[in-house]
């Protein structure tokens, strides 16, 4: 189910999609509309990031935000490592990540290099595309692989939200693979949005709802 809304009351598809990224997206370039959808996991961000090279079919730099990346994503990450589309890449992931996912960032910073990781604490889902004259911003509930339960995604072209994703991740440090947590808080700001006593909430080992 697709519903197309006027261009001068809002610049946006909204999609219901059954079927695949290619299909539910569309043609992807410059000055494109935006496109909301729904889906029932049955692709995921990835899947978006590669319709959207394909599309744009030139080289491309790309961020990428994750919280953690899980074994059966892994093989994601890696398919984008070997994609010779991408000239430059950065990925923004939650320095938890590290344990069980330390081979596979330092792979991605052997092939991007140094600058190419930012760890922070991070749950957001984004990816940024920018070639070809295109300025994309991807941002969804879904993880970097299929998962078979309602998800939404957003996809916009241009505009402040993609300049405001950009400014963030230049801010961010380029820290270590081996930081301390206590770097990654200071790179990620969070004390510019909460108190120290809120925060104290957030650094004990049980939350203070468990029982």
């Amino acid at each position: 189910m697709t519903v197309s809304a006027s261009p001068t009351a809002r610049r946006k598809r909204a999609v219901e999609s059954f079927k695949s990224a290619a299909e539910c997206i569309g043609p992807v370039r410059a000055g494109m509309d935006g496109v909301f959808a729904i889906t029932r996991g049955q692709w995921s961000m990835i899947d978006a990031v590669l319709h959207c090279l394909d599309q744009l079919n030139d080289p491309v730099t790309l961020s990428l935000w994750t919280w953690t990346v899980a074994e059966y994503e892994i093989q994601c990450l890696e398919r984008l490592m070997l994609d010779q589309r991408i000239r430059a890449a950065t990925l923004v992931i939650d320095h938890g990540a590290r344990g069980k996912n330390k081979a596979l960032l330092e792979k991605w910073i052997s092939i991007f290099g140094p600058r190419s990781v930012r760890f922070v604490v991070n749950h957001g889902k984004i990816a940024t595309i920018e070639g070809a004259g295109a300025k994309l911003l991807l941002r969804g509930s879904m993880n970097l692989n299929f998962n078979p339960r309602f998800e939404q995604f957003d996809l916009t072209e241009g505009g402040q939200d993609f300049e405001l994703v950009r400014s963030i991740e230049s801010e961010l440090e380029t820290l270590s693979i081996d930081c301390s947590g206590a770097d990654a808080y200071r790179s990620s700001r969070v004390s510019g949005a909460f108190d120290q006593q809120t925060l104290t909430l957030f650094s004990k080992d049980i939350k203070t709802w468990a029982k």
